[in-house]
């Protein structure tokens, strides 16, 4: 059971003045594969505040994966890149880049994305799109591996059977 965190980053939803349409989207997707969504948080585009919270919430042992979803286009705000470089040992670019060439298919603003992903101790940290198609989409183009990399972060014997 792969236990998951989504931290939702909008300084309008964590205003209230949008509802969250992205977190429970990807938290539909997560629980169709059978896996547990852990903790749903909403937080505003404050570097500092991400960066906090990602730190929390990798060192607490208490997820597998954290999925970002939104700050991570070209607007001043979009601060979330930043934030996950900051707080990530290791970084983890396929992932990002098979996202970028998936969505490539079927919008060109996908190469406006600056995603990243990487592992903090042995939580795996995704950024996704704010919007919810598109974060949804991005998750499925790596849903394929997730079972494998969170094997393989927690030693997990299984994950040699899995080549």
């Amino acid at each position: 059971m792969i236990r998951f965190g989504i931290l939702t980053l909008s300084d309008r939803s964590s205003r209230g003045e949008r509802a969250d349409a992205s977190g429970p989207a990807l938290a539909d997707l997560i629980r169709a594969q059978n896996w547990s969504v852990t903790e749903q948080k909403i937080l505003p585009d404050d570097e500092s505040a991400i960066r906090a919270a990602l730190t929390e919430w990798a060192d607490s042992g208490r997820f597998d994966i954290i999925l970002t979803t939104g700050g991570t286009g070209f607007a001043l705000r979009d601060v979330t890149p930043e934030a996950t470089r900051a707080v990530i040992q290791r970084d983890a670019p396929g992932l990002a880049e098979v996202m970028r060439a998936e969505s490539l298919k079927k919008t060109p603003h996908a190469m406006l994305s600056r995603a990243v992903s990487g592992i903090r101790g042995r939580t795996l940290i995704i950024n996704l799109p704010g919007s919810p198609k598109g974060a949804v989409e991005n998750l499925q183009a790596v849903l394929p591996v997730l079972s494998h990399a969170v094997q393989l972060l927690t030693d997990d014997p299984a994950s040699e059977s899995s080549h």
